[in-house]
């Protein structure tokens, strides 16, 4: 069984240090630059109205007042620690916060995924199969409205239409049963699904396109035996890559809709620290998505070499 390399797994482990690097830099940079003032949002946050002086004194114990550099290696020293410092607006530990909000954006990432695989693969399959018929036409048509539809016009139709007028769904979402999932993965899958049967439809007439199948129905090999298990299984190789970069895209992407369906995920969170000046979360978030987007991709890319039969004897 072919496994990575020592020197591939360095390699690849030193760009995603160097990557993360980058993106602490910048994104300290960009908050340190930013006009807010955490210590006056932080003590608005408690309902209290403090003097210059008090915020003056605040920031100094907060080592705010500190040269750009001298604030940036000592957060990214304790980054090192795992201590992302402590929340400006929640007065409480940043990657506490995180824990708490990563399983239910998971939760809602991998059930929009899970939905848009049951709408994009069969869609995409008819679509390619009835080549120039009616069926194509409107599976095509209707990825067309999907991709043209932004996430928040979506979901707050389906809360107009399910929540208001069917009253079958909560308007306000939690992370906890079904019911409060379905309509925010629904809206994410929505867009996804358009994209996805395209790629599906236009993989699959490229390997209806190939000598194999061609070979194949000239054996007089039933073409329902050529298209699912050769046809099928070929076509979805190329979509592993943009499936693994649709997750990491959701974790970090869906902000517009948790804050709609008021989700208690990481994309509200984060809009709320950017609304409260919370640097400290702001970073964290960043970060913490950063390289769970990157961890995910070499995850994806090692799962070529097991899924692919022609990657292994290429190596």
């Amino acid at each position: 069984m072919f496994i990575l390399s020592k020197k591939q797994i360095a390699k690849r482990l030193l760009q995603i240090i160097i990557v993360l690097l980058g993106i602490s830099f910048i994104t300290f940079a960009l908050t340190f630059m930013s006009p807010g003032d955490p210590v006056r949002n932080m003590y608005t946050a408690t309902g209290v109205m403090p003097s210059e002086e008090m915020i003056q004194e605040t920031r100094e114990e907060m080592g705010l007042n500190d040269p750009f550099l001298q604030q940036y290696t000592r957060w990214l020293g304790n980054c090192l620690k795992g201590d992302f410092g402590k929340s400006y607006s929640l007065n409480r530990p940043v990657t506490e916060l995180l824990a708490e909000r990563l399983w239910p954006t998971l939760k809602l990432t991998l059930m929009s995924m899970v939905m848009m695989l049951i709408l994009s693969v069969p869609l995409g399959m008819l679509s390619a199969l009835y080549k120039d018929k009616w069926i194509d036409y409107l599976v095509r048509g209707i990825t067309f409205l999907g991709c043209a539809m932004p996430n928040f016009w979506v979901g707050l139709l389906l809360i107009l239409a399910f929540c208001v007028y069917i009253h079958a769904f909560p308007v306000i979402s939690s992370a906890g049963d079904f019911k409060s999932l379905f309509l925010p993965a629904l809206t994410l899958a929505i867009a996804m699904s358009s994209k996805y049967t395209r790629q599906v439809r236009t993989a699959v007439l490229d390997e209806l396109s190939q000598d194999y199948v061609i070979g194949a129905e000239a054996r007089g090999v039933k073409r329902s035996k050529i298209i699912w298990q050769n046809v099928f299984p070929n076509s979805l190789l190329p979509l592993i890559t943009m499936f693994g970069l649709s997750i990491g895209s959701l974790l970090g992407g869906t902000s517009v809709v948790e804050v709609i369906f008021s989700y208690p995920g990481l994309g509200n969170l984060a809009v709320s620290a950017i609304t409260s000046s919370d640097y400290n979360l702001i970073q964290g978030y960043v970060l913490w998505l950063a390289l769970i987007y990157m961890v995910i991709n070499l995850i994806v890319d090692a799962s070529y070499v097991y899924i692919d039969p022609r990657m292994r004897l290429k190596e």
